[in-house]
């Protein structure tokens, strides 16, 4: 039951957004509608929501993204405690101290075929032995079939017994009667009724899964029972987690596929639990996992290349349909994220929209767009500090726009940083070398320069008549 003083902070929010009426009676309902989805966690033993789908689909879609339903949420489900559910262990030794990274699989009986064991293996053989010490694996065997269980365990532990005396595998079970209503579901999207089952009841698998995990390290990656990991994937992932410190983030995407490789800070896990379980029935887990980003402030997709995870399984462990899905971003060899160190940038072109320059230097997915440029134009990075360059590495042009690359154009590094009044640029420069089909790389560039550089530069040679994507730089230091 609502405590007095929570209804009241409830509907004087309500009474604010009142005033969304005089632009759209639309609008309001659907603030309405998600006010009653919110409600329905308060709510003991229903989790059935009624409503109508097509409002829910169209309407709250957009409230869930609106800057003044965020801080609702954030008002209405700071949830900072666990979920009551007694787990069952499995397979598992007490974890001794908090790792690093816990990775999460959760897992049912296929009609056809089983990728867990291999799912588990990859993890474990693509990893150092400096990155196992910092990993935590947990497997929910999610199917309330207790045969398949324990033959599951069986396999589970006698090819992964010292990961397990180790402490970073654990194996753990949610039993049925902690489940909410699984039958007689809404049938959103006209979705058949065993299909809403089925992705309803992967909404709370993964909740229990997310709430077990809470504790037991800083951060933590979501991964399906078939996929394929990158090698050295952990140190890639750190290096990312590095770059972006001091910046605000929700969720980092190492897949573009589903929600594999989807990466959070481990104190969102419970509040993320509660998410999955109030809306469980609503929509499948990885449109809730957006919806769950964007009430939290992120408004835009931060997602890494190459991918680290890939999918492997062909057979959907819905109804053992077919599943052929393949991330064309995934790299499985060593996973070799530059080092990109701090820099400014600028460029005389023509810039497109937002598509500034720094996007091209980031390793979000995103790029540099500017109209066509001219002979002499120039786009330059200008370090912090001067560094020692291993190799470079510069990408123009994209799949869908393999036209907009640089044409003719060079590659320079510069040394004697001179103060401007409008910005630092270098007073000499070397050339290193030509583009070729719209890309430069080079490696031993510390053997073939002799001084600390302090700029580098994407030099114009010659106008062409069509826009330019540089879609990525990269540095790797020595």
């Amino acid at each position: 039951m609502f405590k007095f003083h929570q209804m009241k902070h409830i509907f004087e929010i309500l009474d604010k957004m009142r005033c969304l009426r005089k632009r759209s009676t639309v609008s309001f309902l659907g603030v309405l509608v998600i006010f009653l989805l919110f409600m329905n966690l308060y709510i003991e033993d229903s989790y059935v929501l009624e409503g109508d789908k097509q409002l829910i689909r169209e309407t709250s879609t957009h409230q869930l993204n609106s800057e003044r339903y965020v801080h609702t949420f954030k008002d209405l489900s700071n949830f900072s405690g666990a979920i009551n559910v007694t787990y069952r262990y499995l397979a598992a030794t007490p974890l001794q101290r908090k790792r690093y990274l816990t990775i999460g699989l959760s897992s049912v009986k296929r009609k056809k075929g089983n990728y867990l064991l291999e799912t588990i293996k990859s993890i474990f053989e693509q990893s150092s032995y400096e990155e196992l010490k910092e990993i935590s694996v947990v497997v929910h065997l999610a199917d309330f079939n207790s045969s398949w269980r324990d033959a599951m365990v069986q396999d589970i532990t006698q090819k992964f017994a010292h990961h397990i005396i180790a402490g970073r595998l654990m194996v753990i079970h949610a039993p049925e009667e902690y489940y909410p209503i699984l039958d007689g579901l809404k049938r959103n999207y006209n979705d058949p009724e065993d299909r809403v089952k089925f992705r309803s009841k992967q909404n709370v698998d993964y909740a229990f899964l997310l709430n077990f995990c809470a504790n037991t390290s800083d951060y933590y990656v979501m991964l399906e029972d078939d996929v394929r990991c990158s090698k050295n994937f952990l140190t890639a992932i750190k290096k990312v987690i590095a770059s972006l410190e001091g910046t605000y983030w929700v969720t980092l995407e190492f897949s573009k596929l589903g929600y594999i490789g989807k990466l959070y800070h481990s104190h969102d896990l419970p509040r993320l639990a509660h998410f999955l379980l109030m809306f469980y029935q609503e929509m499948p887990c990885d449109w809730l996992l957006t919806h769950f980003r964007g009430l939290l402030a992120q408004k835009n997709v931060i997602r890494f290349k190459p991918s680290l995870f890939q999918h492997m399984g062909y057979y959907s462990s819905y109804k053992g349909t077919e599943n052929k899905l393949k991330d064309d971003d995934f790299e499985e060899e060593s996973f070799d994220i530059p080092d990109n160190p701090p820099a400014s940038l600028y460029t005389n072109m023509n810039v497109f929209e937002n598509y500034e320059a720094s996007k091209a230097y980031s390793s979000v997915d995103e790029y540099f767009w500017g109209k066509p440029p001219s002979t002499g134009d120039v786009f330059v990075i200008v370090f912090e500090n001067p560094i020692i360059i291993k190799k470079i590495k510069v990408n123009t042009g994209t799949e869908d726009r393999q036209n907009d690359i640089l044409h003719h154009g060079a590659l320079d590094v510069g040394e004697n940083v001179m103060p401007s009044k409008q910005r630092r640029q270098c007073s000499t420069y070397l050339r290193l070398g030509e583009f070729k089909n719209g890309n430069f790389e080079m490696s031993g560039v510390n053997q073939k320069i002799p001084f600390d550089i302090h700029c580098m530069r994407i030099y114009v040679t010659k106008t062409q008549k069509e826009w330019l994507i540089i879609r990525s730089i990269s540095i790797w230091t020595s």
